[in-house]
């Protein structure tokens, strides 16, 4: 696999539902959004993105203003530990739920976070180096296959000596796509029966930043 994120999305309701009816971007919106999560930063627009690339370099940020939906991808959300995610982020995005996703393929790590109502109700994260760093809250329903063990690669498993063996019973990557799929609506590499629109289609402006200098 060679996907990777880091995104906050901002939503009132269902980010699937919205993303599936070919939200328009709101150009304007977006320029404000940036600055209002990066009110130190000094924008450049270059050629758009899309939804199908949300890990920008760390000189960039990526950035959606839809109805009903705000998306914003930099490198200061692909954070170990979801639930210390800054609370001005989350208070920059006026929605009533705010969600986090980010997985990086180099290192098998993948972590989420689902804010409801400014409240924190789902965080996990978790690699095969660093084991499980974070699993706070219920487990959404479609978790629940992964953790007992129905996605797990036994011929992967039967080529590994006991001391080898993976230590989660099924790929943090994976359940990654899984969450993209039945939170979002669309994934990145397999589980394509998940997906239900095609993320390339949803355009993000695409932001080159520096520090503001003073005169």
């Amino acid at each position: 696999m060679g996907a990777k994120t880091w995104m906050l999305v901002g939503c009132d309701g269902s980010p699937k539902d919205i993303f599936t009816n070919s939200p328009v971007l709101d150009r304007e919106g977006a320029r404000e959004l940036a600055r209002r999560m990066f009110p130190r930063g000094a924008f450049t627009e270059v050629r758009d993105g899309d939804l199908s690339s949300t890990n920008p370099p760390d000189d960039e940020i990526y950035v959606g203003v839809f109805p009903g939906l705000s998306v914003i991808a930099a490198a200061e959300f692909g954070i170990d530990f979801p639930s210390r995610l800054p609370k001005e982020y989350l208070a920059a995005l006026p929605y009533r739920n705010v969600f986090l996703h980010a997985m990086h393929s180099v290192v098998d790590w993948f972590a989420f976070a689902v804010w409801e109502d400014g409240k924190l109700r789902r965080s996990l994260s978790l690699s095969p180096d660093s084991g499980i760093l974070e699993d706070i809250g219920e487990k959404y329903s479609f978790e629940v296959p992964f953790w007992r063990g129905d996605h797990r690669d036994e011929e992967e498993d039967e080529d590994l000596d006991d001391d080898e063996k993976y230590p989660f019973v099924f790929h943090p990557l994976d359940l990654g796509e899984a969450v993209l799929g039945n939170l979002f609506g669309y994934v990145l590499e397999g589980y394509q029966d998940l997906s239900v629109f095609d993320p390339e289609e949803v355009p993000l402006l695409r932001l080159k930043r520096s520090p503001k200098t003073s005169n």
